[in-house]
């Protein structure tokens, strides 16, 4: 299955999960930032904080999606993250059926976007370049920080 386009919203809320990027990049971790959307209304908002909380599984997906709390059902979110999910994350996107995934780049981290479309997820690649020029600086500042995220030797 193709990428879909973008619409009018995703730049949008794709700039409100850069910012949480950045706020964990600011925190001293990995800047990968996630909003949850249902009907242009942001249900939760989150960042990876796996070093800040010492949780491998904190991704910002998997924090958004705690931060957002229960729900009865995902078929009406949007999933916005500035990376190109991890398996786990992808794992989680599948689980829960969310239906469509906004992604702001995929340049550093080839990450699952194709697994996702393949499984019907409307993948929307927004090839940003502030996503991607934060994830490079933080890549190369922190080389041992990014493989032990991704769970890869150096």
């Amino acid at each position: 299955m193709p990428f879909v386009e973008p619409d009018a919203d995703d730049a949008a809320f794709m700039a409100e999960a850069l910012a949480e990027a950045q706020a964990g990049y600011d925190e001293g971790g990995v800047p990968v930032g996630s909003v949850l959307v249902a009907g242009g209304v942001l249900l939760g908002r989150g960042h990876n904080r796996r070093v800040q909380e010492g949780d491998p599984i904190a991704h910002g997906e998997m924090d958004c999606l705690r931060r957002a709390g229960r729900r009865p059902h995902y078929r009406d979110t949007v999933l916005y993250t500035t990376l190109s999910p991890c398996m786990m994350c992808t794992g989680t996107i599948l689980q829960f059926g969310i239906p469509r995934v906004v992604v702001g780049e995929r340049r550093n981290f080839e990450g699952n976007c194709d697994f996702l479309a393949e499984r019907g997820v409307a993948v929307v690649l927004l090839d940003d370049p502030a996503c991607i020029s934060l994830m490079a600086r933080f890549i190369s500042a922190r080389p041992d920080l990014w493989h032990e995220d991704i769970a890869e030797d150096a």
